[in-house]
């Protein structure tokens, strides 16, 4: 028997329309083989964004740190071992 494609998407939308047809998280959950939390933060990101949730997000930070390329952090430490 050959695999059965499956995409991320397709996946994530069934579980979502499982759950609204009334289905327990628990349950689903260990069907799909995810934990809990990711049932509930694909759940949650669906009632925030439609069906855009079940696409992948960037994990890009959303900001840079605020060390800039100029300061060096180890500096300090150089110093108390050769000044």
């Amino acid at each position: 028997m050959p695999w059965k494609e499956c995409h991320v998407m397709d996946e994530r939308l069934r579980f979502v329309a499982r759950l609204l047809e009334g289905e327990k998280m628990a349950q689903l959950c260990a069907e799909f083989g995810i934990s809990r939390k990711t049932g509930y933060k694909i759940f949650d990101r669906y009632k925030d964004c439609g069906v855009q949730a079940f696409t992948d997000r960037s994990r890009r930070p959303y900001r840079q740190s605020a060390i800039s390329e100029s300061t060096d952090a180890s500096a300090p430490l150089t110093e108390a071992f050769h000044g």
